[in-house]
C-alpha cells in the first residue's frame, strides 16, 4: 500500500507587511489546487495562538497538500500550473521552506 504524501510549504514574502503582495500570493496558492494529483489543500496565515518558543510565526503565509503518493507529489512538482504559479509569484518571496512526509 502507498503512504500518503504531505507538502508542507512556509513562505516568507520579501514585502512582508504588504497585504497586497499576501493576497497575491494566495490567489496564486488556490490555483495549485486545480492540479489533478492534489487530493487536499490548506492555506493558511499565522495564527494569533499564544506565543511559545516552539511556535515559528514568521512566515507569512502556508500551503498544505496532500497527495495519494509520491508518484501523484511528483507529477505535481512538473505540472505546468505549478509552473506557471512559481513563474507568477516567485518575485514576492524571499524565502521558502518545504517539509515533506509520510503516513507511517
Amino acid at each position: 500500500m502507498q503512504k500518503q504524501i504531505i507538502h508542507h510549504v512556509f513562505f516568507w514574502l520579501k514585502n512582508a507587511s504588504s497585504i497586497e503582495d499576501r493576497d497575491q500570493l494566495i490567489e496564486g496558492l488556490k490555483t495549485l489546487g486545480e492540479i489533478e494529483t492534489v487530493r487536499n489543500i490548506h492555506i493558511g496565515v499565522p495564527a494569533s495562538t499564544e506565543p511559545r518558543p516552539v511556535v515559528e510565526t514568521t512566515y507569512s503565509v502556508s500551503e498544505l497538500l496532500f497527495f495519494d503518493d509520491l508518484g501523484g507529489q511528483a507529477e505535481y512538482q512538473e505540472h505546468p500550473v505549478h509552473k506557471k504559479f512559481i513563474e507568477r509569484c516567485s518575485h514576492l518571496w524571499e524565502r521558502v521552506v518545504v517539509y515533506d512526509s509520510k503516513d507511517v
